[in-house]
């Protein structure tokens, strides 16, 4: 069973919004918490969708693989969120592939009592299907944003949304090695080093994995210009159905 603490963690997770305290105990019956100290592969694409997850420290990250055996990041889930819901009410089988960071901690809903309070609580159902409504939104939505920017664009337009809300000027660190961002805004590896060059001039330097920004402002004009738009355009990655 989860802890007292595991479980008002995970009642901030937007899937479980506006859930009444017995609502919520419902949903997360025989719910379970993971810690997992080294990085680790959760599971793979066509095991069968047993359960769902909602992280509470740490990442998950959702890949595919390509021809030539690399991930391509589909999305990553940090503090607090839930994700694979969508496998468990429809296919019953995972999509993608998922590995959890070192240092993360997970809790494990299982699918068998999860259906069967939502087989009894159609409410519960409408729940959980607006949640998910609203994440594919948020993905469809990123999706006509990405196609209209540059790489140089899309970039900025990560970084920004890592920085603290506004920040003037400040440091962070990529959450992700650059290979593996450059798969999830949609561009190629060579793509990224060129827009790290290009962003020089709106006040961004890096170092490693490290990133300055030393005028948030200029960059937030840039990433909103439409002129920043050039003919070095990349499609993101399809993203494929995850249900």
């Amino acid at each position: 069973m989860i802890t007292p603490a595991d479980a008002a963690l995970c009642a901030t997770a937007p899937l479980f919004a506006g859930l009444a305290p017995e609502a919520f105990a419902l949903l997360l019956d025989g719910a379970q918490g993971l810690d997992y100290p080294a990085a680790t592969s959760l599971f793979a694409a066509g095991d069968v969708a047993d359960r769902f997850f909602v992280v509470l420290a740490g990442r998950a990250t959702l890949f595919i693989l390509t021809e030539a055996g690399e991930q391509s990041v589909i999305e990553w889930f940090d503090p607090v969120c839930s994700f694979a819901e969508a496998a468990i009410l429809s296919s019953g089988r995972f999509p993608l592939h998922c590995d959890v960071a070192a240092g993360s901690r997970l809790i494990h809903v299982p699918a068998a009592p999860l259906l069967c309070r939502l087989e009894q609580r159609p409410d519960l159902a409408l729940t959980l299907l607006a949640g998910l409504a609203n994440w594919r939104t948020r993905l469809a939505d990123e999706i006509a944003t990405l196609k209209s920017r540059s790489p140089a664009q899309r970039l900025a337009g990560f970084l920004l949304g890592l920085a603290p809300a506004g920040a003037e000027a400040g440091r962070l660190r990529l959450p992700l090695r650059k290979t593996i961002l450059a798969s999830r805004i949609g561009i190629a590896p060579e793509s990224l080093s060129r827009a790290l060059v290009r962003l020089r001039a709106h006040g961004v330097e890096a170092r490693g994995r490290e990133i300055i920004l030393s005028d948030p402002a200029a960059l937030r004009r840039f990433c909103a210009d439409e002129g920043g738009t050039d003919s070095r355009q990349e499609s993101p990655r399809v993203i494929p159905d995850l249900g």
